[in-house]
């Protein structure tokens, strides 16, 4: 019985996720050959970093119980989704913030 073959990047794509170094780790192993598959899940997976550390420093100056909560809820259901995305091999948008991030983050080849 024949084993599909993993797609190209999948194993960068799933080091994006594993947080803001993963990412930085995951760019560095994508320089080459760039791998389509694991650029878009990058940009994902650094999208999400960066808007969870982004809310956290806004938190700690203006501290809020329960947005801490929001917060980290909202980074892990982010991350599961983008993370199963890269696990299942398919090039799932995050919600809301995905178009933005594909965008924002061109810089990441």
């Amino acid at each position: 019985m024949d084993h599909p073959q993993p797609i190209a990047g999948k194993t960068t794509a799933i080091v994006a996720y594993f947080t803001i170094v993963g990412a930085l780790i995951a760019i560095t192993m994508n320089l080459e050959p760039k791998r389509d598959f694991a650029r878009f899940h990058i940009r994902q997976a650094f999208g999400i970093h960066l808007l969870f550390h982004a809310f956290a420093i806004f938190n700690s100056v203006w501290y809020v119980p329960y947005a801490l909560f929001g917060l980290y809820l909202g980074y892990l259901v982010l991350f599961a989704y983008g993370f199963s995305g890269a696990l299942k091999e398919k090039k799932q948008r995050i919600p809301i913030f995905g178009n933005a991030f594909q965008k924002w983050f061109t810089f990441i080849q």
